[in-house]
């Protein structure tokens, strides 16, 4: 509350000032405890601290696996791992980049717009050495992409896009595809040049080689998934996944995954000097086997049923009859021992 004086007072102060007891220098004014923040409008932050954090989060993973599958398909040491997250104005992004380079259109479906994924020209012209036979050095000269080298960074890349896919799974099912492959930034105007994007810079090494990958996304492209980029939905979805959805895409990618599977009639042992003297029209007889005893059908190393055989049309087939998990191991043996008695 402010301190009203009284007129006595007033007059002794001003009498004690032209007295010269008291300097007028000594009266300060209160220091102003505002604390004032610059605000930019032409470059709004329209990301929190929090959803810059998750956006860092989710291309860690996507890191790991992009380190993973180039790893592999060079055959050669690739390391990727997340430098930096910021969110700037397009243009900002586009003066950053050199020209020529590596500029990948990125369409974000279900999202609406598209994305960009910059990669240095030293790691395009490295992987393209390495993939054609070479040490995976980089080349010093700058120069635009040939038809043979675009369709093959187009393989790099719709890889790469596969990993992504995943590490945004926790957020959204994307599905991003490769729209088109442009060299010169000025070409690749998705938005406009005051909007904003975040970017994630990459620090890439492909052998001894050295660069940069920048995957650019528009804010108006991320809009309608914002509320989703914070730290209690991500974890929250992270032990839903575990057991729903991660659990049903688990299913998915093994159902279709190809075993061998091997009708056995009956095991022998022999000797090397007897199977070398095996002739056409020899008769092999089977230990303890019937031709009335079942089958047993094996997936993979892993006995799983019996069956018998039979015949479909012209090619020969086996009808399963009983599961082998359903009964003893001891009592298929025992079984298989007394009909052979």
């Amino acid at each position: 509350m402010t301190e009203v004086l009284s007129q006595d007072e007033i007059d002794q102060l001003l009498t004690a000032i032209s007295s010269g007891d008291v300097e007028t220098e000594e009266i300060t004014q209160p220091a102003d405890q505002r604390k004032i923040k610059i605000y930019d409008f032409k470059r709004p932050d329209k990301f929190s601290k929090e959803q810059i954090r998750t956006v860092s989060i989710m291309h860690e993973t996507f890191a790991r696996l992009t380190t993973t599958s180039l790893s592999a398909q060079l055959r050669s040491l690739v390391q990727v791992h997340v430098a930096s997250v910021d969110q700037l104005t397009y243009e900002e992004f586009i003066r950053s980049i050199p020209n020529p380079t590596t500029l990948a259109v990125i369409n974000m479906d279900p999202l609406k717009g598209s994305a960009i994924l910059e990669i240095d020209p030293a790691i395009t012209f490295s992987i393209i050495d390495r993939l054609f036979g070479g040490q995976g050095e980089g080349t010093k000269v700058t120069r635009d992409l040939t038809d043979i080298e675009a369709s093959v960074m187009e393989g790099i890349i719709v890889r790469v896009l596969g990993n992504m896919r995943e590490a945004w799974s926790q957020v959204i099912d994307l599905r991003p595809r490769l729209g088109q492959i442009e060299t010169n930034p000025q070409f690749a105007q998705i938005v406009p040049p005051t909007e904003m994007v975040v970017l994630v810079t990459l620090e890439t090494k492909v052998g001894e080689v050295e660069g940069m990958m920048n995957f650019c996304i528009p804010y108006l492209t991320i809009e309608p998934i914002i509320s989703k980029l914070s730290a209690q939905y991500w974890y929250s979805s992270v032990r839903r996944g575990t057991t729903t959805e991660n659990l049903n895409i688990l299913r998915e990618r093994l159902s279709t995954i190809a075993v061998t599977m091997v009708a056995e009639i009956g095991q022998l042992d022999l000797t090397v000097r007897e199977v070398l003297s095996l002739r056409p029209g020899d008769v092999i007889r089977l230990q303890n086997t019937r031709t009335t005893d079942p089958m047993r059908l094996t997936i993979g190393n892993r006995p799983k049923f019996l069956c018998k055989p039979g015949q479909i049309g012209k090619k020969l087939a086996v009808q399963i009859t009983e599961k082998l998990e359903d009964i003893e191991q001891e009592d298929f043996e025992e079984l298989a021992a007394e009909e052979g008695e």
